[in-house]
């Protein structure tokens, strides 16, 4: 029963610390946020195109020498 209740008072310490921590963070804009989020698209389609393109080369390269 006591571990119980000092289980409780510690995830209640945590809560309350997590949410004045939580509170003290600078939120990002949703401007800001479609930004960052249209980058990553974009530099993902970007890489998926190269790797694309080097796995096309190099399994041509390798089918013409075997």
């Amino acid at each position: 029963m006591l571990w119980e209740l000092r289980v409780f008072d510690k995830v209640s310490e945590f809560l309350a610390s997590a949410k004045s921590e939580l509170s003290k963070v600078t939120w990002p804009s949703q401007r800001d946020t479609y930004a960052s989020t249209l980058a990553v698209i974009v530099l993902v389609l970007v890489s998926a195109v190269f790797l694309w393109v080097v796995d096309t080369a190099l399994s041509t390269s390798i089918r013409a020498v075997l």
